[in-house]
């Protein structure tokens, strides 16, 4: 994902460009420098003509993404020429550096202060006026108006062996429920109908602050998944889990989400499915019965959306591993999937692995792999054609609206389609009768 922020100027010795790239939690580490630099008085500019300095927040977990950083840095540094650089490619300065010598100034992700001070070195603060400098108080966003994430922790316990996120951003470090409470409920004040609930590993909340008693406005909420997920669902608006590993404690949500409490939508970055592969990346939970805890969720609440991740072709994975797989995916039957062809990582244990898995037979697996799970979507979308589902609204044109269900997450999943549909008002949440579906998406009409 690439995200520049935009407003309107009014300085021009006091403007910031700001370049966000790679995941949720990345975007959110930009919202919080963002709500810095508007605090003490400065504005984004929408071009990079208009700005003293521009930041670039960068994502370093792949080599494409690294590549896309690298050339969004050179890309600043043409058009303004004075560029900083923070982000999760950051924890590699001389990498950086080597391509790109003139950047001003390089921090890994998370270092709000440090990038505010760097962007204080180029442009002193202006003086604040508290009659003109507002701020609301939910802060900056990137995204629309209607939804905004909210994370709940920092960092990973895991070692996974084909991921550097630890290495980057740590180890867990949980924010306590309170807080995450409070920002909540200034974003739902703030007109947010959607939050979208992300961290390295959801699961593990609190478990680093041994689930620690917090108050919100005199409210006890323990620093747990499940205590906070009951404290969010009061504010009246969808909740949406990502990044949720499938320990024992993820049981405890779906009565929750049966109640209607939470969103019957569960992301689970499954990754695999043989017990081979699994092991040799070092998942977390990877003894687990998946299968029989996926069915026993489908009991508790019939209505769940399953998403995941999966990676084909990481090293060592042999025909069989593979068949493994796809039978996995034929009983499992998610209803959102995303796939990706293994990707070595500078400084993943998994690149010492032996017998990697040639590119071409790589591709063949992903084509296999999307192609099967494109049949269990179609079969999927075409059991709703005929149901009423909620659907909130992102989107409104002259052709009509488009909206997502409970069972679509933005920007990653399926759409709704309401042709015709133009009276709609972005952030609305309307009933629609289903009346077609494709691979990926539906179509339907207001009752």
């Amino acid at each position: 994902m690439k995200s520049r922020y935009s407003m309107s100027d009014k300085s021009e010795t006091h403007k910031v460009g700001f370049i966000s790239l790679g995941c949720p939690k990345a975007l959110v580490d930009s919202e919080r420098i963002l709500t810095q630099l508007k605090t003490e008085g400065y504005e984004i500019s929408p071009s990079y003509q208009g700005a003293g300095v521009v930041v670039v927040n960068t994502c370093g977990f792949i080599d494409s993404a690294k590549a896309e950083s690298l050339e969004t840095i050179g890309e600043a540094l043409r058009e303004n020429g004075k560029v900083i650089v923070t982000g999760c490619m950051g924890v590699d300065p001389d990498n950086i550096r080597a391509i790109h010598p003139s950047v001003l100034h390089v921090t890994g992700p998370q270092a709000y202060e440090e990038v505010v001070s760097a962007v204080h070195e180029v442009i002193p603060p202006p003086a604040h006026n508290p009659h003109l400098d507002l701020m609301p108080p939910q802060g900056i966003k990137l995204t629309p108006r209607h939804y905004a994430y909210l994370k709940i922790s920092e960092g990973c316990n895991h070692s996974c062996s084909f991921c550097i996120i630890p290495s980057m951003r740590g180890k867990l470090v949980s924010r306590e429920a309170g807080d995450v409470y409070q920002e909540a409920e200034r974003l739902a004040a703030s007109g947010v109908k959607e939050l979208l609930v992300i961290s390295q590993d959801t699961s593990a909340y609190g478990v680093d602050l041994k689930y620690k008693l917090s108050l919100s406005g005199g409210r006890p909420i323990k620093t747990r998944l499940k205590d906070l997920c009951e404290a969010l669902s009061d504010l009246g608006v969808w909740v949406r889990l990502h990044y949720v590993y499938p320990y024992p404690n993820v049981d405890d949500l779906i009565p929750l989400m049966a109640e209607g409490k939470l969103l019957p939508y569960l992301d689970i970055p499954f990754q695999h499915a043989s017990p081979k592969v699994l092991k040799a990346m070092k998942r977390p939970a990877h003894a687990e019965n998946v299968l029989k805890r996926i069915e026993s969720w489908r009991k508790v609440c019939p209505e769940l959306t399953l998403r995941s991740t999966f990676v084909v072709g990481f090293p060592g994975e042999t025909d069989e591993d593979f068949a493994h797989l796809l039978t996995w995916m034929s009983e499992a039957q998610l209803d959102r999937v995303g796939c990706f062809e293994y990707s070595p990582v500078d400084g993943a244990a998994a690149n010492k692995l032996a017998n990697p898995v040639p590119e071409e037979l790589k591709r063949e697996r992903f084509d296999r792999f999307m192609s099967l799970q494109k049949q269990i979507s179609e079969q999927k979308l075409a059991a709703k054609v005929g149901q009423r589902l909620d659907v909130l609204i992102d989107e409104v044109d002259e052709e009509g609206a488009i909206g997502r269900t409970k069972g679509d997450a933005p920007e990653i999943d399926g759409a709704v389609y309401l042709n015709g549909e133009t009276d709609l008002k972005i952030g609305q949440i309307v009933t629609a009768t289903i009346e077609a579906s494709d691979s990926y998406d539906l179509w339907g009409h207001l009752d």
